[in-house]
């Protein structure tokens, strides 16, 4: 009877085993896709900030080009020769 017993109780330790184990990989996977998720949203928000940045910086080089051009016309060179420099 103890024979019994102790093979129900290993056979029921085995199963619970399996459950458990389960129901981790499945909390697992479903915490996994989360953070993905979010990396992923953090990832796209940073990737609009350097794209911001980049037109930013274009703007600001196209002012100096712009103000290089006009300190050589100044200076006496000719309007088409400085833009062309």
């Amino acid at each position: 009877m103890t024979n019994n017993q102790e093979s129900r109780g290993l056979a029921t330790l085995v199963s619970d085993l399996a459950q458990q184990v389960t129901t981790l990989l499945q909390t697992e996977s479903r915490l996994l896709r989360a953070e993905m998720s979010e990396k992923i949203s953090k990832a796209g928000a940073g990737a609009a900030e350097v794209l911001a940045g980049a037109i930013c910086l274009l703007a600001a080089l196209m002012v100096l080009l712009q103000a290089l051009v006009i300190a050589l016309a100044s200076a006496g060179l000719g309007a088409g020769w400085s833009s062309l420099l």
